[in-house]
């Protein structure tokens, strides 16, 4: 099974990100708009691998100090167009030690380096990005759960499993 590590929302943080999505579609930027239920803030990306329960194990052995987390800018790399997350080194070490402990759990996961972003749109059919309003929000409580990818018939479907 296809896994990976993320922070799921606030329905008022999710309102937020929606409106980002929604200022681009009024400008006309076509795409791979991310679907309100798949957005997420992924802190570790595992990829196929078969035991889920080993994951949670190491989730639940790493402290999660208290976080919220609070839009802050807008941004584009590799054909994505992403809402930005504030900069919080408590959040970046936490990522780390998730990551290390994964790491000797014999857990494979993606090293790329840990950038915070909210995916809005995948393979914008314009460029450059037009500028966006960051809506307001109350800063959305951080939760980490384990998610499950899978192809649907209608794109991707991520599913928790905690």
């Amino acid at each position: 099974m296809r896994l990976f590590i993320a922070v799921k929302f606030s329905e008022e943080m999710t309102g937020a990100v929606l409106k980002m999505q929604s200022q681009l579609r009024r400008a006309g930027v076509g795409g791979n708009y991310t679907k309100r239920e798949n957005l997420h803030l992924t802190l570790a990306f595992i990829g196929e691998y078969d035991d889920p329960d080993k994951v949670l194990e190491v989730i639940s052995s790493v402290p999660l100090p208290k976080l919220e987390l609070t839009l802050d800018g807008f941004g584009s790399f590799d054909g994505i167009w992403w809402a930005g997350i504030t900069r919080d080194p408590r959040l970046e070490d936490y990522v780390r030690r998730l990551r290390h402990a994964l790491s000797l759990a014999g857990i494979p996961f993606d090293g790329k380096r840990f950038s915070p972003h909210i995916t809005l749109i995948r393979k914008p059919d314009r460029a450059p990005m037009p500028a966006l309003n960051v809506p307001e929000a109350a800063p959305s409580p951080v939760r980490v759960s384990l998610m499950r990818s899978d192809r649907g018939k209608y794109g991707v479907i991520y599913t928790e499993i905690t």
